[in-house]
């Protein structure tokens, strides 16, 4: 009965994971869409709503730590309460650096932008579609798909390198524009560093599986 009512509550920490994950992958959704289409109310919601997440975290952590002092877990177990820990301060990060960019776009927001945005919108895509098979690693406990995810970060390390430069230059040409393209150069490092925090889930999800620890943030 014990073990049964172990098993019960590690599930229930997955799920609330899981759920955790799904609002983390909204908020940076919508931290784009609130970019792209510069709606104020939009990103003043993402704003209000990183208390959700941050308390989410703050739940999960504690149910972690009342697992670990009351049902005294085998290695296995320990490893597995362990990781949830570690991959939910990465989600929240990444709910952070969505946040930073709701930020952006309130300062941007009275301004037209100087160019389309296209590739940070490309550059997104990659990251969020990075996150849901980060996820889908995890609950299928899945080491080659987390590998595959964690490959991904080179393409958006790419695009990061290309829209500097391109930036890079627009400055030099034109002063004019230094301001907002240093605020969008801002927004392609945060979605760098959200790559960068989906790998380390990924990293977490080999440990998981395996025991190994690995770096592939490189």
């Amino acid at each position: 009965m014990l073990r049964e009512n172990f098993e019960s509550s590690l599930e229930g920490l997955h799920n609330e994971l899981l759920r955790m994950g799904s609002i983390v992958e909204k908020q940076i959704c919508l931290c784009i869409e609130a970019l792209v289409n510069q709606n104020e109310t939009l990103a003043k919601q993402i704003i209000k709503d990183d208390d959700i997440v941050d308390n989410m975290q703050k739940s999960i952590e504690d149910r972690c730590i009342k697992l670990i002092a009351m049902q005294h877990p085998l290695a296995g177990d320990l490893r597995n309460i362990f990781t949830t820990s570690k991959i939910v301060t990465d989600l929240e990060r990444i709910a952070d650096h969505a946040v930073d960019i709701a930020k952006i776009t309130l300062r941007l927001k009275n301004e037209i932008y100087i160019k389309e945005l296209i590739d940070i919108p490309n550059m997104f895509d990659i990251v969020e579609e990075m996150l849901k098979e980060s996820l889908d690693a995890y609950v299928e406990g899945n080491v080659d798909k987390a590998y595959i995810v964690c490959k991904k970060d080179d393409k958006v390390d790419a695009i990061y390198k290309q829209i500097f430069s391109e930036l890079l230059v627009l400055m030099m040409k034109e002063t004019k524009t230094i301001n907002q393209a240093t605020q969008f150069l801002f927004i392609c490092k945060f979605l760098e560093r959200i790559a960068d925090h989906i790998t380390n889930i990924c990293e977490w999800t080999i440990y998981l599986v395996t025991g190994d620890q690995v770096d592939l943030n490189e």
